[in-house]
């Protein structure tokens, strides 16, 4: 009976949220039925289960008032079983069939229609309904669940909600959070006045909670990932905890939380040999069949076995599995970060933050009092961050950009994002749409966008499926795109021998696979038929010829990654370049072993010794002919002339390359303009050091930067960039010279710089920077001037004159240049040349410094004059006999 309500007395019954009822029935009302409530209360309290029911009654007594139509309130969850577990929940506690009354939305499953009042959906859902339909006919209330986690898709859909708020008055939009950090999204969504959005809390019911820690001797993590040594503790600590628990008399659950997919099977298989059949051992994983994962979640029925749930943080917080007293935690997480290189989020694996590790914790005391085993020490979890990081600060986004593009909003641009995209992230961002085709030069969304961004993939497995189904045929394409999508590990790095066994079904993900495969191939089929032809990728030249599936594979891999077609470097080693630059390694005997090219989905970063020096190991790939390659990356291929000036001369060579593949290379003659373009980058990279600085040229370019850093213009500026700034107003003929083909050896600098001369300003360079100075002995000491690129020498960028002491006798006036404006500095030397003295300031020097250096050098060059006053001694370079004697 879909005209009933929901009874919140019967599917509240117990649960401590139902408590908090009243208020937000009244913050609600309030509103008129509509506007934004933000619900904060701890996980287990019941939030999940009476939220969407109370706000469904509300819409539809109003619209029974208003005398309209009912509507659906749409409830998001982060994740898919967790939407599944939610809806099967309160379908149970209504009483109706799930699908009707109450149903759900997930990637690749349905159970709703026309009836259904409360629907439970992803955000990945909600998000492309919203692309779908902006203003959400039929939709009176949005539910957005574990708000808290701040994941990208939630992040996204909340600003997105808050911008339908405003188009549509009648929408109400509950955000909940499981953390204390209620009131910053409550300041997201305020009311027509700018007051936040109202906060409605619960407290939950406390139960007793022991905390032991085991850590392990052996460490967490290593350059590979999870240790093996730390899974065998994790694994054993959890079957003697849950064997000691048996024996006590307590009948109990457990919850083991480990960072991933892999390790869940690890550990569940090694507790599974443990414990014999003494306890059924489930696993619970994003990658796990629905039907093992509802399993999971669903508790265990009378007379059945206990259980140990093995899980990654799916049931952290979005999940209460029945019964658990028992939670063992590896204190280890997978976190999205963004893969610069290969263009995409990949998932690292980290300590848990100290916010997860509590939720984890509560898990065991939820509906009694219960005990946590922490499989680390104090020291890890107090070093852990406060929080998980919001994964738009650290995922790839270009997905989440091309969501924005279609949505107009381009970067989030006017949205009420909890935190902004990260500039160079979201710039890269906008770059693969732009190369995809899928932005155009406003940052909106193009007919090839949208279509992507209908396909729940990154876009540039969106686009290897649509341009891969028309090569290699949908079924094909899809396959290859859905086990890729899976970031699935391949034995060996070996594409296709995965791709075989998954068909074979041999592979335990193989039917999750077949799912994603299915689904693929019907959006392929589907986008194809809604694609204009004129849409379509060019075929000219035609589509290489494969000579097996995993070549097939290779193509549509290469389609996705074109900067990771690889090709394989001459050697001992299996070594590849990729089409990006960089290098990478095969691990050892991988039957791929031998290619000379290759598709590579993804690469590691690594310092052991598979990486073979080049510091990366590749974990997917599939083998490509080189026509393949050249196909899939056209847009990477490249025939140019490279001329380079290098041992100072021009050279050239003729290159096609895909990226920086060098496929075919001949020396040829450079063009005049080549050669200029070859010369003008050397020196902009290197510094006219390429040319050299004669003696001459190099102190005339010292004198001229002393009078420009003094007086500016109109004096030129002869630092390496100004000068290279200005080659052809000075350099133009030896310009033409170099790139002809002529030598450095035949240039001298100092010319050309001289045509660099303001006039008539140029008349009076001696006199503010003379090349020598004339001292009172009667010679003329050259001035050593502060080099150009460094004002921060020991001189303190001043002029030096280095000069024998006995030939300043009498000098009371340091001398100053360019227009009195710079002391010089004087080094006052020994008889011998070495350096007594410096200053600049020679009547403090005479007065004072003098004396000391008088007594220390007088005996020991007794052959030269040291009068006690130096005011009155005649200056000389001779010794006291040759002055006498004149």
């Amino acid at each position: 009976m879909p005209g009933r309500l929901f009874g919140l007395s019967e599917i509240g019954a117990g649960l401590p949220f139902a408590q908090a009822i009243p208020e937000l029935e009244a913050a609600i009302e309030h509103a008129g039925g509509a506007g934004a409530v933000v619900v904060q209360a701890p996980p287990g309290t019941g939030k999940t289960t009476l939220v969407p029911p109370l706000v469904s009654n509300l819409a539809r007594g109003l619209a029974a008032e208003g005398g309209g139509p009912a509507s659906r309130v749409v409830v998001t969850q982060p994740r898919r079983v967790a939407a599944r577990a939610a809806a099967r929940r309160l379908a149970a506690l209504d009483g109706s069939e799930l699908g009707g009354r109450v149903g759900y939305t997930v990637r690749g499953d349905r159970r709703a229609g026309r009836e259904t009042i409360v629907e439970f959906v992803t955000p990945g859902i909600m998000l492309r309904r919203l692309l779908a339909d902006a203003a959400l006919e039929g939709t009176s209330a949005v539910i957005l669940d574990e708000v808290h986690e701040r994941a990208l898709e939630t992040d996204l859909a909340l600003g997105m909600l808050a911008e339908v708020r405003q188009l549509r008055g009648d929408l109400t939009l509950v955000a909940m959070s499981a953390t204390l950090d209620a009131p910053r999204f409550a300041a997201l969504l305020p009311d027509d006045g700018g007051r936040p959005a109202p906060v409605v809390s619960a407290a939950s019911a406390q139960y007793a909670l022991e905390v032991t820690w085991a850590p392990s001797s052996a460490p967490r993590l290593d350059e590979r990932g999870v240790t093996r040594a730390f899974l065998d503790h994790v694994a054993d600590t959890a079957a003697a905890e849950h064997g000691a628990a048996l024996a006590a008399g307590c009948d109990v659950d457990a919850l083991v939380f480990v960072p991933g997919a892999r390790e869940v099977r690890d550990v569940a298989d090694r507790l599974r040999s443990a414990l014999g059949g003494t306890a059924e051992v489930l696993e619970l994983h994003g990658q796990a069949d629905p039907a093992s994962q509802d399993r999971a979640v669903s508790g265990r029925g009378a007379g059945e076995r206990p259980r140990l749930v093995v899980s990654t943080d799916l049931a952290e917080s979005s999940l209460t599995v029945p019964g658990v007293r028992l939670v063992i935690d590896s204190g280890l997480a997978r976190e999205p970060r963004r893969d610069a290189s290969r263009g995409m989020s990949g998932l690292v694996t980290v300590s848990c933050s100290r916010a997860s590790a509590e939720q984890r914790a509560g898990r065991a005391a939820r509906q009694g009092p219960g005990r946590v085993v922490r499989c680390y020490d104090e020291r890890a979890y107090a070093a852990a961050p406060a929080h998980a990081t919001p994964e738009i600060v650290t995922a790839d986004l270009t997905e989440a950009a091309l969501l924005l593009a279609c949505w107009g909003a381009p970067g989030g641009r006017g949205l009420a994002l909890p935190d902004a995209p990260p500039s160079a992230a979201l710039a890269d961002a906008v770059a693969t749409l732009e190369a995809l085709g899928a932005v155009d030069s406003e940052g909106l969304a193009s007919g090839l966008g949208r279509t992507l961004a209908r396909i729940p993939a990154h876009p540039r497995l969106g686009r290897a499926l649509l341009e891969g189904a028309q090569v290699v045929g949908d079924r094909r394409a899809a396959e290859v795109v859905a086990l890729v999508a899976r970031e699935a590990r391949a034995p060996g790095a070996d594409l296709g021998r995965l791709l075989a066994s998954v068909r074979s079904g041999r592979d335990p993900a193989a039917r999750a696979w077949a799912d994603e495969a299915a689904r693929f191939e019907r959006l392929a089929r589907e986008a194809r038929q809604q694609r204009p032809a004129s849409a379509r990728p060019a075929t000219d030249p035609p589509p290489p010829a494969f000579a097996d599936d995993a070549e097939r594979a290779g193509f549509v891999v290469a389609l996705a990654f074109p900067s990771f077609v690889a090709r394989r470097v001459p050697g001992p080693d299996e070594r590849y370049l990729l089409a990006s630059g960089t290098r990478a390694a095969l691990p050892a005997r991988s039957p791929l072993a031998g290619h000379e090219w290759l598709a590579v989905a993804d690469a590691a970063r690594s310092q052991g010794r598979e990486a073979a020096g080049t510091g990366a190991v590749i974990r997917a790939a599939a083998p490509m002919s080189q026509a393949a390659a050249e196909f899939a990356a056209s847009h990477l291929l490249v025939d140019e002339v490279d001329a380079s000036f290098t041992d100072g001369r021009v050279s050239a060579r003729r290159e096609r390359r895909l990226g920086a593949i060098v496929l075919a290379s001949t020396p040829v003659r450079p063009t005049p303009a080549e050669g200029r373009v070859a010369v003008t980058r050397a020196l902009a990279a290197d510094g006219l050091g390429l040319i050299g600085w004669s003696p001459q040229a190099d102190a005339l370019r010292r004198r001229l930067a002393l009078v420009r850093r003094e007086l500016s213009e109109p004096w030129p500026d002869v630092s390496d960039a100004g000068l290279v700034a200005r080659l052809g107003e000075w350099l133009g003929p030896e310009l033409e010279a170099l790139a002809g083909g002529a030598s450095v050896r035949g240039i001298d600098l100092l010319e050309p710089l001289r045509r660099l001369l303001p006039w008539p300003e140029a008349s009076r360079l001696g006199a503010l920077v003379p090349e020598r100075l004339a001292v009172p002995s009667g010679n003329h000491m050259r001035i050593d001037y502060p080099p150009v690129e460094d004002g921060a020498t020991d001189d303190g960028g001043r002029p030096v004159v280095a000069v024998k002491l006995q030939e300043c006798f009498g000098w009371a006036e340091t001398p100053r240049l360019v227009d009195g404006r710079v002391p010089v500095l004087f080094h006052l030397l020994s008889p011998a040349g070495r350096p007594l003295a410096v200053t600049d300031d020679l009547a403090s020097f005479w007065s004072g410094p003098y004396a000391q250096v008088r007594a220390e050098m007088r005996g020991r060059y007794p052959k030269h004059p040291w009068p006690e006053d130096p005011w009155t001694a005649v200056a000389t370079a001779q010794t006291k006999r040759r002055l006498e004697g004149r």
